[in-house]
């Protein structure tokens, strides 16, 4: 009997086990796959509820801000010649200052990055005036001439200034070959080159013939007139400079019979210790005749390049080209031996100057360009 029992009490306690082990699993099911995605597309719907106000919000603040901010300036104005002025895209006047280099061929180091951004940022310089002799030694024509390493300096010096968001001017710089139309061919080819290569350049301007001398306004018009169109070929609004007779002093000369393209200016050269109130008379008379002048070279010595620095001659200069907004490059960037040069005939740097470096024409005209 003890056994029956025995049998009983072990088949309810198994049962009970078996009970209990039931209740755990359905407590343990999960709920169906639809179940959870409802309550999962419930939970990110209201989500979304949440966020989408903040992100209209949003895209309002994102619109009102692009409507209110200012416009970003260009690296570069498209430059062109209204009137008697240089002037930008909205016929503002534009007066560029800055500094000419010496023969490219003779004074090469100073070509390099380290002293264009000094000349940019310190001094204040916004134009370089890359200079190419033509005919003296080892000019462009010469048989002692390099002309692919003159190119390779001007392509050198294109870049730099583009870099560093400066003007640049390219300078056929004739002297001894008086009259332009000696180098004619040479200078068609050159500013075909030179006008293809930098026709997408807003920043590059050319400069024709430097300084023409003993030879009459129309011997220069005649060969501006076979230059000018190679270069508008390749570089339509390009703006050209075009030298006046007597080494660019006879600004008046155009003014009976001045070229028919747009966007060309006149060249007038100036030493501060030579050339006085007489020249600037000069070039007034010409503007108000409606010749835009352009002064690609000048110093504060005689016109020589040496002699003495005189300032004040000089203070009355700029402060001219400053009412007139009349633009303007310094003659030179080298440590020649002569009045004119910037720095120092000692000083072998070429970056880097300090005050003590530069000459008395240095010194005046960093303080000039630093206005």
């Amino acid at each position: 009997m003890k056994k029956g029992l025995l049998r009983k009490a072990a088949a309810l306690l198994l049962s009970l086990l078996l009970a209990a082990a039931a209740l755990g699993s359905c407590t343990n099911k999960q709920e169906p796959a639809e179940t959870q995605k409802s309550v999962q597309e419930s939970s990110e719907t209201a989500s979304e509820k949440q966020e989408a106000p903040e992100t209209a919000e949003t895209a309002a603040d994102a619109e009102s801000s692009s409507e209110t901010a200012p416009e970003e300036e260009p690296k570069f104005h498209k430059l062109h010649v209204e009137g008697i002025n240089l002037v930008n895209e909205k016929n503002e006047p534009v007066q560029l200052k800055g500094i000419s280099t010496h023969g490219i061929a003779w004074f090469p180091e100073y070509i390099n990055e380290e002293c264009f951004h000094q000349l940019h940022t310190e001094w204040g310089c916004d134009i370089i005036r890359l200079a190419m002799y033509t005919q003296e030694n080892m000019g462009y024509t010469t048989k002692n001439g390099d002309p692919e390493k003159m190119k390779e300096l001007i392509d050198k010096g294109v870049n730099l200034c583009t870099e560093e968001g400066m003007y640049v001017l390219i300078d056929w710089h004739i002297l001894s070959d008086g009259n332009p139309n000696m180098h004619k061919d040479e200078a068609i080819a050159f500013f075909d080159e030179m006008s293809k290569k930098y026709a997408d350049h807003d920043n590059v301007l050319y400069e024709i013939c430097n300084e023409p001398n003993n030879c009459q306004w129309d011997v220069i018009k005649a060969y501006a007139e076979e230059v000018i169109p190679v270069i508008r070929k390749n570089d339509p609004d390009s703006v050209v400079i075009v030298g006046t007779p007597s080494w660019s002093k006879l600004v008046q000369a155009p003014t009976y019979n001045p070229l028919e393209f747009e966007n060309v200016m006149y060249t007038l050269h100036f030493y501060a210790e030579t050339h006085k109130q007489s020249l600037r008379n000069d070039a007034i008379d010409a503007m108000s005749k409606g010749i835009p002048i352009f002064v690609t070279e000048y110093g504060i010595s005689d016109s020589s390049g040496k002699g003495i620095a005189n300032t004040g001659e000089g203070d009355l200069w700029t402060e001219f080209l400053d009412e007139n907004h009349i633009s303007s490059c310094c003659w030179n960037l080298s440590n020649k031996d002569e009045t004119c040069a910037l720095i120092k005939p000692d000083c072998t740097k070429t970056s880097g100057f300090t005050d003590d470096d530069l000459s008395d024409s240095g010194r005046w005209l960093k303080k000039y360009l630093q206005k």
